[in-house]
């Protein structure tokens, strides 16, 4: 078996390496999957698969930045946003396995405690069990995994994603009290009919192993270091056409025409106790409670385009006040007196407690449209949040073209977004004043 093994990966090497020899753009095939069959069926098998997505920016800072104490405006970088590596599979008719390692956000101010070799972990190590064999109506399963409820969105599967990234506020806790959206979970999970259906609960880490100063209790609330409780979390979606797969615990993006898929879900997420704050000099706590409704659609048109759609309302509570600023793999390090209250960088208020939408369209020109080179696919997407702690309500426009050169295997996206400004008045209110932008291009190396 082990020869088979290496005969096969061998195979799709010299396969890989003819055809880039021949075309260095386009691969009329599709990519062979690097699996392991354990029967004679397949249906028992071993796979793994590989995943690069380099950044290249150009990023309006926020008022204030400065990079290693020097104050700038504006700047380019080069990063690596994801790079993973998968390994699972159904090791019999029961019994599946996921693996999933690799490292998040490095460019060049990432640092592990000031070294700058980032360590790479597992963000996914779990065992299922499927408990009818000849269906899917049933799997249970333990470990670190990214299942929980809410959305579509707190679970997705970034390789296939239409945007140039997920829409991250919808990980709602993401390194505060799990590790980048990942907890120690029990679950169940599977379809019943058109339902797709999971539930955990999940073990969350201490806000205080998070790698970052602890903020000191104050007025508006932050996760507490005191005590701890579970997390309960569901997600519940009807299909009105097919179902989606049910192999792993993600979410894809988009089938690009595979699969005609219309549903709505919703979803929660709840810990007791969470957060806390001041109020009156008492100490405070506050329930977690996130509550969501939303629809996706992926539908083949004239079995030549595709229509891909998402629309959500989310209400998430952290508790008074709750507001936390992020930018996503932060190009700044540090802030003058002319700060504006996102922070530096391209941070600005992703997370808090409020009312959000959030929206996605996105258009599959035809298949063939390049001919050997493949294909376009346009996208915008908006997001509107009124957090409570602010006058002005949060919203980033996002839009841009990918060029599906070989689907989702090898894909260039250029991207658009123009993300908000806030500033404190002195006067408790905490005032939108104007709009940055970036610009994003990225490769995509799938397999």
């Amino acid at each position: 078996m082990q020869l088979k093994f290496i005969l096969a990966v061998t195979a799709i090497a010299l396969q890989s390496f003819n055809v880039h020899a021949q075309e260095s753009i386009y691969i009329p095939k599709p990519i062979k999957e690097l699996k392991l069959s354990l029967n004679a069926s397949g249906s028992n098998y071993i796979k793994a698969t590989l995943l690069n997505q380099t950044w290249v920016r150009w990023t309006e800072l926020n008022p204030g930045s400065t990079v290693n104490q020097i104050d700038k405006d504006q700047v380019i970088d080069i990063g690596l946003r994801r790079t993973r590596f998968q390994l699972y599979g159904q090791l019999s008719d029961h019994v599946f396995f996921y693996t999933q390692y690799g490292f998040n956000n490095f460019n060049y101010l990432s640092q592990n405690a000031g070294n700058r070799k980032l360590q790479a972990f597992f963000h996914d190590a779990l065992g299922e069990y499927k408990v009818f064999k000849d269906n899917d109506k049933l799997k249970i399963g333990s470990g670190l995994s990214i299942i929980s409820g809410l959305s579509r969105f707190s679970q997705p599967s970034i390789s296939t994603i239409v945007s140039y990234d997920v829409p991250v506020f919808l990980q709602t806790t993401v390194d505060q009290i799990d590790e980048f959206a990942r907890k120690f979970s029990v679950y169940a999970r599977g379809q019943v009919g058109k339902v797709d259906y999971r539930i955990a609960i999940s073990d969350p880490f201490p806000i205080q192993t998070n790698g970052q100063t602890l903020p000191a209790i104050g007025k508006n609330a932050t996760f507490t270091p005191i005590g701890h409780n579970k997390e309960y979390g569901g997600l519940f979606i009807y299909n009105f056409f097919e179902n989606e797969p049910n192999t792993t615990p993600y979410m894809a993006g988009t089938y690009l025409g595979d699969k005609k898929i219309w549903n709505i879900e919703t979803g929660f997420i709840y810990n007791k106790n969470a957060t806390y704050y001041l109020n009156n000099n008492d100490t405070t706590y506050n329930d977690m409670l996130h509550v969501s409704i939303g629809s996706f659609l992926d539908l083949p048109v004239k079995h030549k385009y595709l229509l891909n759609a998402y629309a959500g309302y989310f209400y998430t509570d952290y508790g008074h006040n709750y507001l936390r600023m992020n930018g996503i793999m932060n190009m700044a390090n540090g802030l003058n007196s002319n700060a504006s209250y996102n922070g530096t960088g391209n941070a600005y208020p992703m997370f808090g407690t409020g009312q959000n939408i959030y929206t996605q369209l996105a258009w599959r020109c035809a298949a063939d449209m390049l001919g050997k080179n493949g294909t376009l696919m346009p996208f915008v997407s908006y997001r509107w949040s009124k957090y409570n702690a602010l006058k002005d309500a949060v919203s980033v426009a996002e839009g841009g073209i990918n060029w599906l050169m070989n689907k989702q295997n090898s894909k260039l996206t250029l991207a658009y977004q123009m993300r908000p400004i806030f500033e404190d008045k002195g006067t408790n209110e905490i005032v939108k004043t104007k709009n940055a932008s970036t610009g994003i291009l990225q490769y995509q190396v799938f397999f």
